[in-house]
């Protein structure tokens, strides 16, 4: 199912000479995490109607920074800068009425604000609204309109955009089904390192839709997808050890990857997990309990 884009973490730079004192300031005093002096200087250049100190001020309230965490100041502030035009703000204010969050929840809302961000180039409010249009919040569901603005995206490399746009030609909605351009689209979100795309990938290459089907690619890339601790990818990646497709058979590594899988306490992993015990000795599952343990300890990127 696509998934929003996330509200905004950064600071807008943008700065208009007759308030640029103000704002300034309040960016060096944000830098130096000195929040108490930044929103001050925020403020002032904000009530003198400055968009980037408005949205700044906006994502100072929303994180609690120098002041105590307030949604409602932080949707007033957005609206404000949003008002002006300021694209940052357009699209953290969609995501806002999205969420629920300082505001009542508001899908139609959510899409104009949206497609105001996404009209300005802003490729996360592209995707988003493309997600609107694709399960029809605040907007009539129109798979057309979906593909048209995750191509907007795609265009600026959205690897999120690229993922949906994959799934769409998979699916066969608002284009005509095609699996090799659905491979093609999985493969740029793959590369940037999409775990939903690096599994789905894998499963196209085990099925051998839009590919020649090749077990030994469908493990390296549920292999990438594993490692960021997607669950399919795991429970995939095990059950191909332990048949041994792509791989050598090891039942030691496929029920490791069943752990893994497992500590959620997701069902198939599981069921999956006892099938796999029962070919084992007590002491190749407390080797595959180590090494589930060890991967879990180790550092991720």
């Amino acid at each position: 199912m696509p998934v929003l884009a996330a509200i905004g973490v950064v600071l807008a730079l943008t700065a208009v000479p007759a308030f640029a004192g103000d704002f300034e300031d309040g960016y060096k005093f944000y830098e130096s995490r000195d929040y108490a002096r930044a929103i001050k200087s925020f403020r002032r250049a904000a009530e003198q109607g400055h968009a980037a100190a408005q949205y700044n001020l906006g994502l100072m309230y929303r994180k609690g920074q120098g002041v105590a965490k307030d949604y409602r100041q932080a949707a007033f502030w957005y609206e404000k800068a949003a008002a002006r035009e300021n694209g940052f703000a357009q699209f953290d204010l969609g995501a806002m009425y999205a969420e629920g969050q300082g505001v009542a929840q508001d899908y139609k809302q959510a899409a104009s604000w949206f497609e105001k961000a996404a009209a300005q180039g802003y490729a996360s409010a592209q995707f988003n609204l493309g997600v609107m249009y694709t399960e029809g919040k605040g907007v009539a569901r129109d798979y057309g309109q979906a593909v048209f603005w995750y191509e907007k995206a795609t265009a600026q490399g959205y690897a999120s955009a690229q993922f949906n746009l994959g799934l769409m030609y998979y699916n066969g909605q608002g284009v005509a089904q095609d699996y090799r351009r659905a491979v093609s689209w999985y493969r740029k979100a793959a590369a940037q390192g999409n775990a939903e795309a690096q599994f789905n990938l894998g499963v196209m290459y085990y099925n051998g839709r839009g590919v020649a089907g090749d077990f030994k690619e469908a493990v390296s890339w549920y292999q990438k997808a594993a490692a960021q601790e997607h669950t399919p990818a795991q429970i995939s990646l095990g059950i191909m050890y332990y048949n041994g497709e792509g791989v050598a058979q090891d039942h030691v590594e496929a029920c490791k990857w069943l752990m893994l899988a497992g500590t959620n306490g997701n069902e198939v992993a599981a069921k999956n997990r006892e099938i796999v015990e029962r070919k084992m000795t007590p002491e190749q599952i407390a080797e595959a309990q180590r090494r589930a343990s060890a991967w879990m300890k180790a550092p991720r990127r």
